[in-house]
Parts: structure tokens; C-alpha cells; sequence
């Protein structure tokens, strides 16, 4: 997939989720207002009945007129009761009746009801088309039903709030735990796109990296075969050394490229096993040290040691560790010009050995540092393939380090040098 495709889609997708989550939220919205707007009909109809139901009492009517008492209470509760059963209402409530100029409230005390603990546990819905004065509260003037002396009946519902938000549990549950699973798949793929999308390119570069590491041996075998068979003094020994000499050895760097990359493959998987014993830090690095010398002095390179650490024993993989050790200083040789000048130092930590390997070559630019121990990778140098290699090195050196239950560090600055910082835990 095209860079600009691939964009492109997560564009596209991103504003589809965006549009999607924006009316599950709408819809979260409108579902709340639906369950209010029933919570305030039902209310409204409570109290209507009830009041009906008052007005149809002469008796009750007539002592509300002189005093409202206890029977009075009781009677106006057991409506409220009755009608809350019948409409399934199924909240706490409390009313007042007082006057519309001086209001009248018992004992100076709201007059509070509650329904019978059978029907607590089930609420339900919901209210009327005119909103009340105050949440919660819902009143109705007792003039024309009752009697002219301007009485008023006001049902309260102090867990309104409490009961809406039950109400609303499931759905509102559902669709937060649907929006957070559609935004996790999404971030999910969008990563696993960007992932597919980076390992296509590392493997395009791999591939063009291999077909220009494997051209240069190919065609110096074929050339030293052609030139066997065209050679009129081929009986000569020497041409016969020397021919096959270029061909066995760039037959051995064609195994050795080829290896590389099976040998990453393999470890990654697991199949090659470590043959850990204890090793002395100090004299591998030495061991390492001894063919790698002679190409800094062939390039009149320089070579610093400062083995300062005391505890120098280490649990690990002779082989592998030297591998590890050597194509970091093959990069450093590499990568520092005609005259390399490398540094190599060890240190003791609290319950690590710390080995640095340092040059001061060309460095490696800060967008790409986080990337250079990737498979494959290897800092982009446009046309020019100066410096060869397929970028399994430091991905096999990082990779051999962890194995060993140790780690390793870059610092580098744009053509300052590059230092590789490793540590190792301590037998």
C-alpha cells in the first residue's frame, strides 16, 4: 500500500469513527431526555390522581379546610401510595401541602412518605410535557379540586437524579464499553497498518540491500570462472591458485552473508540454544581484538583500551558475545572515515559490568537512532552504497545482549562519533 493511500485511509477511517462515536453520544444524550421526559409524566400523573382522588373525598375536603391533621396526612399518603403501585412507580418520595401566600407545612417539618420496602428495590419511569419549578419537585394547585381556599400539593422525589442515572445503567454501560472497545480495535489496527506498512519497507530495503551485497561476489566468481576457462596458460599453477583463491573467497562471504541472516531468524525463534559458561570480559575483548587490528592499522587507524573494571566475570555465550563485540567495531571502522579512531572502556557498576565502545565517525542523525537496532534497518544514504551490509548487525547485537540478561545504549551526534554503552550482569 502506497505511503499516501495508506494515510489517506486512517483519514478516512478516523473521521468514520469520529462520526460514529459522536452519535452514540447524541444517542446516549436523547436516551436521557426520553427517560426524563416519562419520569415527569408519570410524576404529573401521580399527582393528578391523587389530587382527583382528594377532591373526590368530601369528608378529608372539609377538615383540610379547618386543619390538616394526621388522618389527613395519611389519607393524602395512601393516595400517593396507591397511585405510585399502580403506575409502577417505584421511588422514594415525600409531599408537602401548604398555601399559596403563607405556606403551611406540619410541625413546621416537611411531611415525608416512603414506599413500603417491597417496592423499593424496583424503580422506574418517568415525567410530564411542562418541566417543574425546581428538579425533583412537582406541584399541583388544589383551587378548583378541592376547595377555594387556595391549598397546594407538591410531591418531591429527592433521588431523581439517582434514579434516572439507574435507569439509564444499561445502555449507558453498553455503549461506554462499545466505544472503548471500538477505539482500542481501532488503535490496534491502526498500529498493526503502520507496523505492516514499516516492516513492507524495512523488507524492500532488505531485499534491494542483499541483491547489492550478493552482485559483488556472484559476479567476481563468475569472472574468475570465465577467465579459468578462457586462459590459454591455465596449466600454470599460480593462475589456478589464483582464480580459485577469488572464487573460494568470495564464495565464503556469500556463506557468511547468508548465515548472518539465518542465524537472526534463528535466534529470534529460539532454535539456537546458548552455551553459557563463565567468561573473563577483559579477555574476550582482547580475543576479539586480535584479527580486528590489523584493519586499523591498514587504514593507520587508533585504538584506545581503558579496562578499568575489578569484577570482570560474566555468565554467557562465548561465541555469540564476541559476534556481538566485533560487529559493533566493525561499525565503528566502518563508519569513522579512512582513519577510524575507536575507544573501548569497562567499568563497574553496582551489580553490572559496564563495557562502552565509542568512535568518531559520522554519527547517526536523532530521528534515526531510535530505529537502529530495527531488523533490517539501516540509515538511509540515498543512492550511494558505500558501506555494506544488510542491517541484521545491531539487531543481532542488541538481541545477544538481552539473551544475556544485560543492555545496551546509543548515544550518538551527527559527525561527532557514535558510543554503543552495554551492560552485563555480574556472575
Amino acid at each position: 500500500m502506497k505511503p499516501n493511500r495508506t494515510k489517506l485511509f486512517i483519514a478516512i477511517s478516523s473521521l468514520a469513527l469520529v462520526i460514529v462515536l459522536i452519535i452514540q453520544v447524541n444517542w446516549i444524550f436523547k436516551t436521557a431526555k426520553i427517560k426524563e421526559e416519562l419520569f415527569n409524566e408519570k410524576a404529573n400523573m401521580v399527582l393528578t390522581r391523587t389530587s382527583e382522588a382528594l377532591a373526590a373525598d368530601t369528608v378529608t375536603c372539609r377538615n383540610m379546610e379547618t386543619c390538616i391533621g394526621k388522618n389527613e396526612i395519611r389519607k393524602i399518603d395512601s393516595l400517593f401510595n396507591y397511585y405510585m403501585k399502580f403506575y409502577s412507580f417505584r421511588i422514594d418520595y415525600s409531599f408537602e401541602v401548604l398555601r399559596p401566600i403563607v405556606p403551611f407545612k406540619l410541625n413546621n417539618a416537611y411531611l415525608n412518605s416512603h414506599i413500603p420496602d417491597s417496592l423499593q428495590g424496583n424503580t422506574n419511569r418517568l415525567i410530564h410535557t411542562l418541566p417543574p419549578a425546581e428538579p425533583g419537585c412537582y406541584q399541583k394547585n388544589l383551587e378548583e379540586v378541592v376547595s377555594k381556599s387556595g391549598f397546594e400539593l407538591k410531591l418531591l422525589f429527592p433521588k431523581k437524579e439517582e434514579y434516572l442515572i439507574a435507569e439509564m445503567g444499561t445502555p449507558f454501560i453498553t455503549s461506554i464499553i462499545l466505544i472503548l472497545i471500538v477505539l482500542v480495535m481501532f488503535w490496534r489496527t491502526t498500529l498493526s497498518l503502520m507496523k505492516e506498512k514499516q516492516l513492507s519497507e524495512h523488507t524492500t530495503d532488505f531485499l534491494n540491500n542483499m541483491t547489492h551485497e550478493f552482485k559483488t561476489p556472484l559476479t567476481n566468481i563468475a569472472l574468475a570462472g570465465k577467465m579459468m576457462t578462457r586462459d590459454t596458460n591455465l596449466g600454470q599453477e599460480d593462475k589456478i591458485k589464483h582464480y580459485s583463491g577469488i572464487i573460494l573467497e568470495e564464495n565464503e562471504k556469500l556463506r557468511l552473508q547468508v548465515e548472518q541472516v539465518l542465524s537472526m531468524t534463528a535466534l529470534e525463534r529460539g532454535e539456537i540454544p546458548l552455551q553459557k559458561t563463565e567468561l573473563d570480559l577483559h579477555q574476550l575483548i582482547h580475543d576479539t581484538l586480535k584479527p580486528i587490528r590489523v584493519q586499523i592499522e591498514n587504514k593507520q587507524g587508533d585504538l584506545k583500551l581503558q579496562l578499568d573494571a575489578k569484577n570482570t566475570v560474566v555468565f554467557g555465550d562465548r561465541n555469540h558475545l564476541m559476534n556481538a563485540l566485533c560487529n559493533l567495531i566493525d561499525n565503528a571502522i566502518k563508519y569513522s572515515g579512512e582513519k577510524p579512531e575507536l575507544f573501548i572502556q569497562t567499568a563497574d557498576s553496582a551489580q553490572h559490568i559496564v563495557l562502552v565502545v565509542s568512535d568518531k565517525g559520522i554519527g547517526i542523525e536523532k530521528e534515526y537512532q531510535i530505529k537502529v537496532f530495527d531488523k533490517f534497518f539501516r540509515v538511509p544514504t540515498g543512492d550511494v552504497h558505500d558501506v555494506k551490509g544488510f542491517g541484521l548487525g545491531l539487531a543481532y547485537v542488541k538481541k545477544i545482549i538481552e539473551m544475556h540478561g544485560g543492555t545496551i545504549e546509543l548515544q550518538s551526534e551527527k559527525e561527532k562519533g557514535t558510543t554503543f554503552i552495554i551492560t552485563l550482569p555480574h556472575v
